[in-house]
């Protein structure tokens, strides 16, 4: 009595050494170009024609020092102050980012009525999501429609702040984006510097999550 097979034989192509090689070489170079260009890419400024400047409150004081110089030099009608808060909800003792960045702006001469305060809400994920609608917000009850937007913001998260502030402000309005960088990291790689080294895994993960899906669907949801 013959018994049905229970296994057969089957050719199996695997690459030699050297296919083994091209491949490896193939999957490693995106790799290694990304480590090489991704933080420049990621922290790239695009001009806009100037009208609302806004600052993301959480860059803290040297880079809002800046927001207020290229405020002050820019020509700007408005600039925003937005931000959540800082910290974990679960920690005493939180500030707000929108009102640190509110301050340090009039401090460094930005005259009080040119200041929107756009405070966002206390949320756990999607914040610059939750940023950019309190700014929009803001500039909506104030009665300010503007023609462009400029995001003032920290390094490696200006792509994606970029990304998330169109979603807001949709099509009609152009979104530009100035990324503050700290004096002589453009000399130094990042991998040197365990901070930068640290935003540039969030960010470029970041980008990703935007440009696959939408972060703000997620705060809306948590919103209902």
């Amino acid at each position: 009595m013959k018994f049905p097979a229970l296994v057969r034989r089957r050719t199996v192509w695997l690459p030699t050494w050297l296919g083994g090689c091209i491949l490896f070489a193939a999957g490693l170079t995106p790799l290694v170009f990304w480590g090489l260009a991704g933080e420049r890419f990621l922290s790239a400024d695009r001009e806009v024609p100037h009208d609302v400047l806004i600052v993301e409150g959480w860059i803290h004081e040297e880079p809002i020092q800046g927001a207020s110089l290229e405020f002050k030099k820019g020509g700007y009608r408005y600039v925003v102050a937005t931000g959540g808060y800082t910290g974990e909800q679960w920690t005493v003792g939180r500030w707000s980012e929108a009102e640190i960045a509110r301050r340090s702006l009039l401090q460094n001469g930005v005259p009080p009525e040119k200041v929107v305060f756009a405070q966002a809400p206390d949320v756990e994920a999607s914040r610059t999501y939750s940023t950019a609608l309190a700014a929009k917000q803001a500039l909506d009850e104030k009665g300010v429609i503007p023609k462009t937007v400029t995001v003032y913001t920290l390094g490696a998260h200006a792509r994606r702040s970029r990304l998330v502030y169109q979603k807001v402000f949709g099509p009609t309005v152009q979104v530009g984006v100035v990324s503050w960088k700290p004096p002589g990291s453009e000399s130094e790689p990042w991998w040197r510097n365990s901070s930068r080294a640290e935003d540039f895994v969030k960010e470029t993960a970041g980008c990703f999550w935007e440009w696959l899906f939408d972060s703000g669907r997620f705060a809306r949801k948590a919103q209902t």
